[in-house]
């Protein structure tokens, strides 16, 4: 463990939301002397780790946020990053000048690792995978965390000094950072999400860009090249740039050339990794992630050998593009994680074959407008169910879809689609919105619609 920067003996500290950050931070915290405060509006029925929170010393506050919360001394709030700015302990944390911070900002202070940061819009989880699974396929010793995996927490006292950490990193969390500086850092794309939480696209882009903020001439930004938003951002960092694009060459970083992908190093020397048609992931966005996975993992070190033996084996991440299994000639595929518009074009020009498009969950004030070419192109039929399904089925009747069915949950939905599709056909959940009207994660989503394709192959 790097020794903290502040002396937490004594110090008071209230974290807000029991989910695994605020957990993780809470223990280390704790550990470390603080007396440590954790509050989480559901009750204690749905918050399990609370008995084993309150054993080990720390004070758990249940069922809401109270208004005397903050009362007495408190020197920090480290807030679970889906918690909004806009909730009233964290209003009222601002106003009296409590600093206000996400757990990864405490837990990279405590740790020797060095540190290669992904963030952006979409693709983040395979991105960050990716980087990880080339890095250990090089030789080098690393371990994905952040928004998958562990928490930054959990792993003070683990890291070494000598392994990579590989960090998924939401806006949310890169928010509620200040010091936060990792070695290597990723910027895969921007397009408009989250704005429910943020507010504007100014606060959502500029929360991404805190990734950088800290780096100097001696650390590396990874960006991507095709995208506007993350180009003209580039002459504001101090570090060194290497770029991945799929659309032209580049002077530093991954691109393609007659199909193939190609490394270009700082010297300017080249670098043949493998053919497009040799990645096992399909669609242009995985091609896009494993030109950006290149780059950052080129960046931490990884030889040659390590780069393209890793693009060859890489399988994917369960809920992206998720293959589940074909029942009657028609493939299931679960792409879960799609929780905006934007990743669901995406999967949409995944697959050549005609798609029965499963879609819907909590309506977040997208529009949806932009799915309407996709759908005219793809889609044969469409099953939508949640808050957004009405506005879907709409979408998709603009786009001259000539099946359109509503469903109450995707269980129903899994059904629907089965007696659209024909053989040779696509059933892809890929549902553009969030999970949480009807389910507490995208990952309990994907179970169940992988649960009830699995029920299909028994009857088949």
């Amino acid at each position: 463990m790097n020794p903290s920067p502040v002396r937490w003996d004594g110090r008071s500290v209230v974290v807000l939301g029991m989910g695994k950050s605020g957990i993780a931070a809470a223990k280390l915290l704790h550990s470390l002397g603080a007396k440590v405060l954790v509050n989480d509006r559901k009750p204690r029925s749905e918050c399990p780790e609370a008995e084993a929170l309150e054993r080990m010393g720390i004070r758990v506050v249940l069922g809401g946020h109270p208004p005397t919360l903050l009362d007495g001394k408190v020197d920090l709030l480290v807030k679970n990053p889906g918690i909004p700015y806009r909730v009233p302990p964290v209003r009222e944390a601002i106003r009296r000048g409590i600093p206000v911070v996400t757990e990864v900002e405490i837990a990279a202070q405590m740790i020797p690792s060095p540190i290669a940061g992904i963030t952006g819009s979409n693709g983040k989880t395979t991105t960050t995978s990716l980087v990880g699974h080339m890095l250990r396929t090089g030789g080098l010793e690393a371990r994905v965390a952040g928004n998958i995996g562990r928490a930054l927490s959990e792993l003070v006292g683990e890291a070494k000094p000598e392994e990579w950490l590989v960090v998924e990193l939401s806006s949310f969390q890169l928010k509620g950072t200040e010091t936060f500086h990792p070695r290597v850092a990723a910027l895969l794309n921007i397009v408009p999400a989250h704005l429910d939480y943020h507010g504007t696209m100014e606060d959502y882009i500029a929360s991404k860009m805190r990734l950088f903020q800290n780096q100097t001439a001696a650390d590396v930004a990874v960006l991507n090249r095709d995208c506007p938003a993350v180009r003209e951002r580039a002459s504001r960092l101090k570090a060194r740039v290497r770029w991945f694009s799929r659309q032209s060459e580049v002077p530093c970083g991954a691109f393609v050339r007659e199909g193939r992908m190609v490394l270009r190093t700082p010297e300017g020397e080249e670098r043949n990794l493998i053919s497009v048609e040799e990645l096992p992931l399909p669609g242009v966005h995985n091609l896009e992630n494993a030109l950006a996975a290149a780059a950052i993992a080129s960046a931490c070190g990884c030889p040659e050998e390590g780069l393209i033996e890793g693009l060859r084996t890489f399988r994917g991440v369960p809920h992206r593009l998720e293959y589940v299994a074909t029942v009657d000639g028609v493939r299931y595929v679960n792409d879960s994680k799609a929780t905006n518009a934007q990743a669901a074009i995406r999967a949409l020009e995944s697959f050549p074959e005609p798609i029965v498009w499963i879609a819907g969950g909590l309506d977040r004030g997208d529009d949806f407008a932009a799915l309407v070419p996709h759908l005219a192109r793809r889609v044969k039929g469409v099953v939508a169910y949640g808050e957004a399904g009405p506005l879907l089925l709409k979408r998709a009747e603009e786009a001259g879809v000539p099946r359109r069915r509503a469903a109450k949950d995707v269980l129903e939905a899994v059904e629907l689609a089965r007696r659209m599709a024909e053989e040779g056909d696509v059933v892809l959940l890929s549902p553009a919105c969030a999970s949480w009207d009807l389910y507490t994660s995208f990952e309990e989503r994907g179970d169940i619609f992988k649960g009830a394709v699995h029920r299909l192959v028994k009857k088949a």
